[in-house]
């Protein structure tokens, strides 16, 4: 056996075969340069954003940028054509990365399907690798699956009719705890990408389409332009032409809708449009401005994409993205299909074609839907209403969009007790399961994952900050939030019983929940709070350079 190892890096957890394929040292090379190369560019822009949070709670409004302002006005360059396979892109799914998920997506009739290695994604070890071991196996064309209770087999389609495969990445603040680089952990964004388009890239591109990725939680342009220095290099550093690599990026922050042109301007050459992130741009609204009165909002059912801040956001990103020539998605409809009641069904589905009628109609080229079920009903909207591959063309100069239109808040609704105990049972219920390893779950027939779950303990948080007054004229108080809290929990332990409440994590997540809805103490975000508890006691695993597989050393608890 080799002593040849990885020189820097360990990685924590044990390692399957399979797995071992896609940690093989040369993969394993290629993050960690990638990751030496761009960490301290990485964080150093998380501490712009802890100063940026800092400008806005001493009261400073976000704006137009004056240093970029000659970016925004010309009016002479564009991003990248569109790439194949994402010339079309009217309906998109979005799902995790297990391997049952990634067949059905993948076959469901999509154009697109988004791999999600974030917010729909608990980010254990297992879930992770595995995730890659799926999408490596999806673009060989050689993945299977059968389900293990039915026996049921599951297998790509055979006429070809496959989606196109978008991978998103984890987010700039998040750390993959797994694996070490010169002792300090490595940016899990750098991770989940570098062992993506090493294992990928040139296959992707050899089946006709190419390494395609969505970026998440962007805050400013200069963000984006790492994530295009870290595409050059990579293309660099395993022979690909630049511009392989597409992404997309999702406006999910409120001070990304202040940068879409320089976003799309740093990204040009690789650049596939941008996307209404709608439910993490909600969450990204609260917590911004958490402590400014002003920006109250009212129950999450309220805040609709008709509200005016909503709106003035769609409007621009549309606009924006035809001018610079690049696709401009739609968000997530959070219904899904609801058995066993067809009225409930059926006012669920309407509202589903309501919200895509409204995209299609607006100037979208295309929206996402997170159940397989929801692509025929989004397809029937779009090829109705859209008779081109996109619409690109419809330059939408009509709108005019300041930066008092993306602050108002001015949104018509209040605060119930109903609003408060669903946001209680959404952050409650979603907590419990991603503890478990679910980051996508069904909670009162809607799906939700982390970025709805975000919305609810902020909105809780908000409320109690600043006194908020329900439709009752009850005061929002830490006292009143935990009391419904401790509610919410005995009713689910009456309902469960206790032999099966005692082997759920309802008591993890209601200590988590407590600590984020009395107006005090505010983690940035969820999942960064929940990490260690989904790091358990791991084997050091060093990777041999010619055998490509884990030679256990020692027991550490991470």
């Amino acid at each position: 056996m080799s002593n040849n190892i990885v020189p820097g890096v360990i990685i924590l957890g044990s390692v399957t075969p399979a797995q071992a394929k896609i940690l093989s040292p040369e993969a394993v090379q290629f993050v960690a340069t990638l990751h030496r190369a761009f960490n301290p560019t990485r964080k150093s822009l998380l501490q712009a954003r802890v100063l940026r949070q800092q400008a806005i709670d001493n009261g400073q409004l976000p704006d137009f940028l004056p240093e970029t302002a000659e970016i925004r006005e010309n009016d002479t360059w564009r991003g990248a054509h569109p790439a194949p396979g994402l010339i079309d892109r009217r309906v998109e799914i979005t799902g995790p990365v297990d391997r049952k998920m990634v067949i059905n997506a993948l076959n469901c009739g999509a154009y697109t399907y988004m791999a999600d290695f974030e917010d729909s994604n608990a980010p254990t070890w297992e879930n992770n690798i595995d995730g890659q071991v799926n999408l490596r196996d999806a673009n060989y064309r050689t993945i299977t699956y059968t389900n293990p209770a039915t026996g049921k087999n599951y297998t790509l389609r055979k006429d070809g009719k496959i989606a196109t495969l978008l991978v998103r990445p984890r987010g700039w603040h998040l750390e993959e705890a797994h694996v070490s680089v010169d002792g300090e952990p490595i940016s899990a964004s750098i991770f989940d990408f570098g062992l993506y388009f090493f294992h990928n890239a040139k296959k992707t591109v050899e089946i006709g389409i190419g390494p395609y990725f969505y970026l998440p939680k962007i805050e400013s342009h200069l963000e984006a332009r790492l994530w295009n220095d870290i595409f050059n290099v990579a293309q660099d550093l395993i022979g690909l032409p630049r511009g392989t690599i597409r992404a997309t990026v999702l406006i999910e922050t409120i001070l990304a809708a202040f940068e879409m042109d320089e976003i799309i301007y740093e990204l040009r050459e690789h650049s596939s449009g941008l996307n209404c992130g709608r439910w993490d741009y909600i969450f990204s609204v609260i917590k911004k401005f958490r402590h400014n009165k002003n920006f109250v909002l009212p129950n999450r059912s309220d805040v609709t994409m008709t509200v005016p801040f909503m709106d003035a956001y769609v409007r621009l990103l549309i606009k924006t993205c035809h001018r610079r020539g690049v696709h401009a998605m739609g968000g997530m409809a959070a219904q899904i299909p609801i058995k066993n009641d067809a009225q409930a069904n059926k006012a669920a589905l309407d509202k589903v074609r309501a919200d895509k009628l409204r995209e299609v109609k607006a100037g979208h080229d295309g929206t996402w839907v997170a159940h397989p079920d929801l692509v025929k009903i989004a397809l029937d909207i779009f090829n109705e209403n859209l008779k081109t591959p996109n619409q690109i063309f419809v330059r939408r100069e009509d709108v005019k969009v300041t930066a008092l239109d993306l602050l108002n808040t001015n949104v018509p609704g209040s605060i119930t007790e109903s609003g408060i105990r669903g946001n209680i049972s959404v952050g409650l219920t979603y907590i419990e399961s991603w503890l478990r390893g679910l980051g996508c779950v069904p909670i009162h027939n809607l799906m939700e994952d982390a970025a709805t779950a975000e919305i609810s303990r902020s909105q809780l948080w908000q409320w109690a900050k600043h006194h908020a007054r329900t439709t009752d004229n009850k005061i929002v108080t830490p006292e009143y939030l935990l009391k419904l809290l401790d509610e919410e929990v005995a009713s689910i332990e009456k309902g469960l019983g206790p032999g099966k409440f005692n082997a759920t994590k309802y008591p993890q997540a209601k200590r988590y929940l407590a600590s984020q809805i009395t107006g005090k103490d505010y983690a940035e975000f969820l999942t960064t709070l929940l990490y260690s508890e989904i790091i358990s006691t791991q084997s050091i695993w060093l990777l041999s350079s010619d055998l490509g597989q884990g030679i256990e050393m020692e027991e550490l608890a991470v």
